[in-house]
């Protein structure tokens, strides 16, 4: 045994305790909104107002507070228009949209007035973002009361939020109201709004909707007055006869709140197993915006086939990832394609039946991975699109394929192979925001963000892995952790050190790349040379298969890792070689084999390490070793 293995207990007994330390010390803000907001459907404007407790657990005394408003990013000239129009692949939803916005559907937030424990107090507005000057300063274990009266302007549906979308739908109202700014151990997050991610404060939400009484309404939280609403909420009630009706919604445990309402919605529901309901709510009758590929009725059976899979899917996260905490989630059609909320989503539904349940199954794993597991999605957008593409794909082989399906992760990689390729690549460890592209954003949020766990599947053992993932499920729900937070669960359920994981695939552009170099036939034994091409290093499985058709396993960890992975395949036997230093550029494997006895060897059979060439990775030895004598 190694002298490293016999230090391991010490080793990893210092990294729990580490681990521990810090979590007693974590803290997070906390914040309590009460509102009431009146709507004028006809104008899409709104007034409101807003009562905001704030909790300061930090160990800082606050002297300002900052504020979100998003709406006002949907005026020409805003950020968000300026970012759309000169970057060098705009989004199609966006490009210069906003430029050409008429004053009638422009987006705007206007505060009349705010107060702080009573006394009014100083601000100022600058696009997105309100910076507020407090009269009295916020100590560590104090709270301060905000009073808000505040009108709004609902924007032409262009991104996220809006009034009828391309779909026809009335109200997308995702970050809609003056939202307080998160403040952490990085200090204040007063991000302008660009159209891409979000953060939050965790809190409870108390709000009052008044509209119109002919619109239904799905939000996140639950419903206070259903015997007042109707609308499908309470069974025995039919819809009260009134010029408008006033929504009373209440969520606990929760950093945001978004509704969506349209006259024409209909209103389904689900239940889980545990007795969780899942609400769906869509126009039955809607026109196909592509009317040549969908016909309405098509359409409409899409959205009655669609609740069947949202509960198989719900109960294999459940099963899979941690359960799900709330006893309600809502599909609301709506929004400019499919985003995450707390409790909720707005997705577009002309869709293809597979593209529904595509588009659903991804946005409901948000619940878990941003809805629950509240990273800063802003600053880390690889996290939660990360983690969610991963699981997506799962989930979707598991609907479509009975989890029999082969390469699950392949369009991710590919993606990965291709921004490489073309020299596009950028560091997933780059604010959402600052990206150079939006295929960079895309590519690293979504597919290197899914590698990474593939991959980290690969380094710490299949079983190790998803015993980790319900174990940081579990231990950070209703936080805000971050890739580290992660990493520190994922070491200690493997007794690995895997900071240099981190470091090399988020932190940099670094690639993996490795090769056999040469095989060589040395008194009936073979001994096959591997050499690191590129900068990342990594452990290796090699895979060599004999001419009788047995295998065998070569595993070799890295020296950094202090520690090495299970045999995933008990099935094939396994020898685990001596570990590889990373600053060695090539290593020697003898198999006790002639190679005239060798019929392939193959680096990384699985495929789940992203090595960008994988030409050199196998070598079929009646072809290469004719030349070579035992």
């Amino acid at each position: 045994m190694k002298l490293q293995h016999l230090l391991l207990p010490l080793l990893f007994l210092g990294i729990s305790f580490s681990a521990q330390a810090q979590d007693e010390n974590y803290w997070q803000q906390k914040v309590e909104y009460e509102m009431d907001i009146d709507v004028d459907v006809e104008n899409h404007q709104f007034t409101g107002t807003q009562k905001l407790t704030y909790h300061n657990n930090s160990p800082d005394t606050l002297h300002r507070v900052f504020y979100h408003l998003y709406f006002n990013a949907f005026q020409p000239n805003s950020m968000m228009d300026v970012r759309s129009r000169t970057i060098e692949d705009p989004d199609s939803r966006v490009r210069d949209r906003i430029q050409k916005l008429p004053d009638d559907e422009i987006g705007y937030h206007h505060i009349n007035s705010l107060a702080q424990d009573g006394d009014a107090v100083q601000y100022t507005v600058d696009g997105t973002i309100m910076e507020v000057t407090l009269n009295d300063p916020i100590a560590p274990g104090e709270t301060a009361v905000f009073d808000m009266e505040f009108e709004s302007q609902v924007p032409r549906q262009i991104r996220r939020s809006g009034w009828m979308n391309k779909e026809g739908v009335e109200f997308s109202m995702s970050q809609w109201y003056p939202k307080l700014s998160e403040y952490d151990e990085d200090g204040w997050h007063p991000n302008p709004y660009i159209g891409r991610e979000f953060h939050g404060v965790w809190g409870s939400f108390d709000v009052k909707i008044a509209i119109d009484s002919s619109y239904v309404m799905g939000s996140t939280g639950y419903l206070q007055n259903p015997e007042e609403i109707g609308h499908g909420y309470a069974d025995d009630y039919d819809r009260p006869d009134s010029e408008k009706l006033t929504w009373h919604w209440k969520a606990d445990n929760v950093h945001d709140f978004m509704w969506g309402a349209d006259p024409d919605f209909t209103h389904t529901k689900a239940e889980l197993s545990n007795g969780t309901k899942l609400h769906f709510f869509y126009q039955q009758d809607t026109v196909a915006v592509n009317a040549d590929r969908y016909s309405q009725e098509q359409l409409r059976q899409n959205w009655e086939r669609l609740p069947e899979y949202a509960v198989q899917a719900f109960e294999y996260m459940n099963e899979h990832f941690g359960k799900y905490p709330y006893d309600k989630y809502s599909f609301i059609q709506g929004g400019d394609g499919g985003m995450e909320y707390p409790m909720g989503t707005l997705i577009t539904g002309n869709r293809s039946f597979g593209s529904l349940v595509g588009v659903s199954v991804h946005e409901l794993i948000h619940a878990w991975y941003q809805g629950v597991l509240a990273n800063n999605e802003s600053r880390y957008p690889w996290f939660d699109e990360g983690f969610t593409t991963y699981a997506s794909s799962i989930v979707m082989d598991q609907l479509f394929n009975g989890g029999q399906g082969k390469n699950l992760h392949e369009r991710s990689y590919q993606s990965y192979y291709s921004i490489i390729e073309d020299g596009k690549q950028e560091a997933l460890d780059t604010h959402a925001d600052h990206f150079h592209t939006n295929r960079a954003y895309g590519t690293a949020s979504y597919s290197t963000g899914a590698i990474f766990l593939n991959q980290l599947r690969y380094i710490i053992g299949g079983e190790t892995f998803d015993q980790g993932m319900k174990t940081f499920f579990n231990e950070w729900k209703f936080k805000h952790p971050d890739g580290r937070d992660f990493l520190r669960v994922m070491e200690e359920e493997s007794d690995m050190v895997l900071d240099w994981y981190y470091q090399y695939f988020i932190e940099s552009t670094k690639h993996i790349d490795y090769g056999i170099n040469s095989v060589l036939g040395v008194e009936g034994s073979t001994y096959v040379t591997l050499k690191r091409e590129d900068l990342m290093p990594m452990p290796i499985d090699l895979m060599v298969t004999y001419q009788d058709g047995s295998k065998e396993q070569f595993y070799i960890p890295m020296r950094i890792m202090q520690n090495e992975k299970p045999n995933e395949n008990p099935d094939t036997p396994r020898t685990i070689k001596r570990d590889w230093p990373w600053v060695n550029p090539t290593y020697t494997v003898e198999i006790e084999r002639s190679p005239s006895e060798i019929q392939k060897i193959e680096i990384d059979p699985t495929k789940r390490m992203a090595d960008i060439n994988r030409d050199n990775n196998v070598i079929e030895m009646d072809e290469y070793l004719n030349p070579i004598q035992n």
